[in-house]
């Protein structure tokens, strides 16, 4: 059964940084596109940053000056380094994969449980 294990949210102050990692486990073949999304409460989902297998690289608006995401694809991990967080950061931030697992011939989507990021004033 295929997981993705988000870790590293927590409380910050605004200025602070923070980084959150996101590790797909089981029996996996192959994985295209990781991701981040987040929803704060109210609020609609939204893409913070995603990265795909050859490399590419998109983020959303807000997040360009100030997050990185990163990929391992020998650990099957994403990290999304967060600087200078704001208030208006603060929501639940959810890793996607669309990847192939041995159990299936095509490629699906996965979603983690998400891990919350609270920014305080």
């Amino acid at each position: 059964q295929v997981q993705l294990v988000e870790s590293g949210g927590g409380l910050v102050q605004a200025g602070g940084s923070l980084r959150i990692s996101c590790e797909a486990r089981g029996r996996i073949v192959g994985i295209n596109i990781m991701a981040w999304y987040r929803q704060a409460p109210g609020q609609g989902r939204e893409l913070v940053a995603s990265t795909d297998a050859g490399g590419t690289i998109k983020y959303g608006e807000f997040a360009k000056d100030r997050f990185t995401i990163s990929r391992d694809n020998t650990k099957q991990t994403i990290y999304l380094r967060m600087n200078n967080l704001e208030p208006q950061d603060t929501a639940v931030y959810k890793c996607f994969a669309t990847l192939r697992s041995y159990d299936s011939p095509y490629f699906d989507n996965y979603w983690g449980q998400g891990t919350q990021v609270t920014v305080s004033a």
